[in-house]
This record gives C-alpha cells, sequence and structure tokens, in this order.
C-alpha cells in the first residue's frame, strides 16, 4: 500500500454503515454520502439518528445495520462501547455476513481491537482499526488523516470507503497499529500543548499579550517547521558510528543550544515566581531529544 494515497478519481459504489454520530461519526457519515456511497446510520440517540433521514437509511440496531452494509464503522467512546456494538446481543456479528468489513475509527485499546478481531473472524468478518486526526471540521469534508492497521488486502477492500473521508491514509502496520499511531500522535500534540502553555505562563508573568505570541510562533513555526522537525530518522536510538559526522555534530550543536536557552527560560520563569515543570523535563532530555544521548 502507498504510504500517501490521493482519492481515486472514480468512487466504487458500496454500502457503508456508521455506528455513533458524534462529531467524528456525524462528519464521516456525511462525507460517506457526499462520495455516493449507500449510507446506514445507527446512534442510540433518536433525535441525532433522525438527523440523518435525509441521507441516510437509519437502522435500530447494530445488528440491523450490519445486515444492510458491505463495510462498517464503529465511532464511539470507549473500549466497553466498542464491544458491545461489536459481540452485543445485538452487535454487529449478529447481523454482519462473512467477508464483510469493521473498520474501528474509535481511540481504544489496541488490545480491546485485537480481541474483538479474533471474535469477528469466528463470523468470517474481517476488523482493521483506524486511529482518525483532524477533528470534527476534518470528518465532515472528507479530509481526516487516518491511520490504519491491519491486513492489507482487507484494508485494500475497504479503500473506497477510508477515501471517501479521508484525504490522506497511511497503512501503518498489522492490526493495532492504526490505534498505536493515534496515540502516539496524541502523545505529541498534548505535550506540544503542555509546552505552549509554560511558554504563556511566562510570557503572560512578563507582561506581553499572548496574542502576539501566538502570532509569532506561528510564523516561526513556518520558516523551521512544527513539532514533527526532528522527526526525520528511521530511529529515536542516539546516532553512531554509522550517521554523517556533519550531522551529529550539527545536533549536539542544537542540543546544547536548547539546554542553554531552556535553562535560561526555567532561571527567568523562577524570578518571575513561576515553576515549568515541562521546560525542566525537556532541558534534562535535550540530548536524547537530538539523537545525541541516551533514550529517554
Amino acid at each position: 500500500m502507498q504510504e500517501e494515497a490521493i482519492k481515486s478519481p472514480s468512487i466504487e459504489r458500496m454500502s457503508i454503515g456508521v455506528v455513533g454520530l458524534g462529531d467524528i461519526g456525524g462528519g464521516v457519515a456525511r462525507s460517506i454520502a457526499e462520495a455516493g456511497h449507500e449510507l446506514v446510520v445507527c446512534d442510540l440517540r433518536a433525535d441525532v439518528l433522525e438527523g440523518f433521514a435525509e441521507i441516510a437509511a437509519l437502522a435500530t440496531t447494530p445488528a440491523d445495520l450490519a445486515r444492510q452494509c458491505s463495510i462498517t464503522l464503529i465511532s464511539v467512546v470507549n473500549d466497553a462501547q466498542v464491544r458491545e456494538v461489536v459481540t452485543g446481543a445485538d452487535g454487529l456479528l449478529s447481523g454482519a455476513a462473512a467477508g464483510s468489513i469493521i473498520i474501528v475509527a474509535s481511540t481504544i485499546s489496541p488490545v480491546t481491537v485485537i480481541e474483538i478481531a479474533a471474535e469477528a473472524e469466528k463470523s468470517g468478518v474481517s476488523l482493521i482499526d483506524c486511529g482518525v486526526s483532524g477533528g470534527p471540521s476534518a470528518a465532515a469534508t472528507g479530509d481526516l488523516i487516518c491511520m490504519v492497521g491491519g491486513d492489507e488486502e482487507v484494508i485494500e477492500r475497504a479503500r473506497p470507503a477510508l477515501d471517501s473521508f479521508g484525504s490522506l491514509v497511511v497503512h501503518m502496520g498489522p492490526l493495532g497499529s492504526g490505534l498505536i499511531a493515534k496515540l502516539a500522535r496524541n502523545v505529541v500534540q498534548y505535550g506540544a500543548w503542555l509546552a505552549a502553555y509554560e511558554g504563556q505562563r511566562i510570557a503572560e508573568a512578563a507582561g506581553i499579550e499572548l496574542s502576539k505570541l501566538a502570532a509569532v510562533i506561528r510564523a516561526s513555526d513556518a520558516k523551521i517547521g512544527g513539532v514533527s522537525t526532528l522527526m526525520f530518522r528511521a530511529t529515536v536510538a542516539p546516532m553512531g558510528s554509522d550517521d554523517h559526522e556533519g550531522l551529529v555534530s550539527a545536533m549536539r550543536a542544537a542540543a546544547a543550544l536548547a539546554q542553554k536557552d531552556l535553562a535560561t527560560a526555567i532561571q527567568t520563569a523562577g524570578q518571575l515566581g513561576l515553576e515549568l515543570p515541562g521546560a525542566l523535563v525537556t532541558q534534562k532530555n535535550c540530548d536524547s531529544i537530538f539523537g545525541v544521548g541516551e533514550a529517554l
């Protein structure tokens, strides 16, 4: 499978179901309908379900939905809900035909996905996991970033559905890999937000307008890149003798500069009566971050 996938110019019309019509699932459902597929939806909230009556067939249970669909996407909140949707008394496996596909788009434990997939296999039903990123607006416009785990042949069969709500579809590896990638991506995002929060604290304490700080950060990121700037190596292990001497030297210099800058920021924060625990941890681990020290 190609790492990056451009949406197919011609759409293979399929019957696709969506269970869970929240911010992501609702947008995904509308994108699927917009792409020209036959849409079936299911949600416990009758008022939400009725909002899709003009573009979809309405199913009363996951089992009812599965009887009408060759592919079903699940977008509910947690592990217990996914289990109930798939293996419950009126779950998908009660109505799904052999050869059909379940896509788990909920952010749940990869272990749960593997366990549910084993149950689905007994009924001849294939299951893949699909971590998504981009938020409700991307879901509504069919522009989600999709991190998919599972058998490549199954993913290719599910491609028309994936392409209908995703602008980038990446096969991350075996079953569970899509959700692990989503969790890793979230670690990066929330860690970056912690850094942004601490940066705002020190700026605010010094009387700097936060809107001005945001403006210069956006402009700076456009020049030097954001949090993915250092994600250019195949491993996070420390660089070794096989790595280019110039690159190692540059990363050592960058780490030293980062340590100096962060130490100064931490000192300044202290003078303003602030503690920056995230910055302190980052400062102590700069060598690891830049690939010239032991792993964190």
